[in-house]
């Protein structure tokens, strides 16, 4: 299945594109399903009908479906919130305010991610189209199955392990409650399936993202750094779709400043994004809402493009040999060196740009090096790693430098 992801700063109109692609894709010929992950759902305004939080057709070949995130959230968290609400009761806080505390604010997005596996496992459309939260929040949830994938193979089987031991002794001296294997095992079914989803989004035959702007200077800042956080995490671009731009047929002087910044802009962007592509749409002249009125989006956007199609390939983490050393390259474009944090922890390497930290799990072949330097070469942070000389191969090369002398 082909998996199109749609992000962007708040108000560029990223819901209205991805429900062109979804409409450019299914009049294709090819089984189509957009779904929201976004809280503030516009889906339904979009296609201006109404759409469920199960898959509802909404064209020929085409389906919608905003997420219900409540009920995902009683789906995947029941049984983790009620050993939570247990606990908070134990410790004297009344139910009601219990179950509010025992929701982490973002776990109802969360959750929408974890409809992709099961809409990719289900095989019944040829393309996903994911509406995502606005920028900052669809960084958080793309990150947080690399965050919890290191907590479930460090610390989770040691905890269960502690806990399993010690239950016996504190239910015999103490009422407070005592997480149960229900609580594990959900824990652990909510593990694999966000780490499904990671690895289904990070598929480089399958998924992409595309980023959604508007010719202005914040909304192209937001978009650079939403570009590096996301290549951070392996998550690849293959095109920027600059939207709202003022058509060649405004002539009116009112507009003439406008159009002479947009057109900076729109260089700017060119300037920081290529060679991935980049696509445009003009402002139209009235609301692109309904099927067809979307699919005349469709066509500006894409033009004779195959929007289905990995429209460029590129790949955010790379290791090759370099002489004796290895070098793994970590793309990460618009990051300045003193943004960047990069140190060595056991079989892990942390990697943190700005306020995003990644730990990468060291490929065998670079667990038994040394990390030698880092240092940026263009766009790429290049991390080497070589073996330590030994104090017999110091002397050694002495020797022959002596020797040579």
């Amino acid at each position: 299945m082909r998996v199109l992801l749609f992000t962007g700063k708040g108000g560029v109109g990223k819901t209205t594109v991805a429900a062109a692609t979804a409409v450019r894709a299914s009049r294709a010929g090819h089984r189509t399903l957009v779904m929201s992950t976004d809280p503030a759902h516009s889906l339904a305004d979009s296609f201006d009908l109404p759409v469920g939080s199960e898959a509802t057709e909404v064209g020929p070949n085409l389906w919608a479906e905003q997420i219900d995130a409540q009920e995902r959230l009683e789906s995947h968290w029941r049984e983790i919130q009620d050993y939570l609400v247990a606990l908070m009761n134990w410790a004297g806080v009344e139910t009601i305010q219990a179950e509010e505390l025992s929701v982490i604010p973002g776990l109802d997005e969360i959750f929408s991610l974890i409809d992709v596996k099961r809409h990719v496992d289900g095989g019944r459309y040829d393309v996903l189209v994911v509406d995502c939260a606005p920028t900052a929040e669809t960084l958080r949830l793309l990150s947080l199955p690399e965050v919890m994938n290191w907590y479930m193979e460090r610390i989770f089987p040691v905890e269960r392990r502690v806990v399993k031991g010690v239950r016996p002794l504190v239910t015999r001296i103490t009422s407070l409650p005592i997480a149960n294997d229900r609580f594990f095992a959900a824990v652990e079914r909510l593990h694999h399936n966000l780490d499904a989803v990671r690895r289904i989004l990070t598929d480089a035959r399958s998924s992409t993202v595309r980023l959604v702007v508007n010719p202005e200077r914040m909304v192209i800042a937001e978009a650079r750094r939403t570009y590096t956080y996301l290549s951070l995490f392996g998550y690849r671009v293959d095109a920027v779709v600059v939207n709202r731009l003022l058509p060649d047929t405004v002539t009116d002087p009112y507009f003439g400043q406008w159009k002479e910044i947009q057109a900076e802009h729109l260089a700017a962007v060119r300037e920081s994004f290529e060679p991935v592509p980049i696509l445009t749409a003009r402002l139209f002249d009235r609301e692109m809402v309904g099927l067809e009125l979307l699919e005349r989006m469709g066509e500006e956007v894409y033009g004779d493009l195959d929007p289905v199609r990995v429209l460029y390939r590129d790949e955010p983490i790379r290791v090759r040999k370099r002489g004796q050393a290895y070098v793994l390259a970590l793309r990460l474009p618009f990051v300045a060196r003193e943004d960047t944090d990069v140190h060595r922890r056991g079989e892990e390497l942390v990697v943190r740009v700005g306020s995003y930290k990644r730990t990468l799990i060291l490929p065998q072949m670079l667990r038994r090096l040394d990390v030698q330097r880092a240092a940026f070469d263009g766009d790429d942070l290049e991390i080497v790693f070589a073996r330590e000389p030994r104090p017999a191969d110091t002397a050694e090369a002495g020797g022959r430098r002596a020797a040579d002398g």
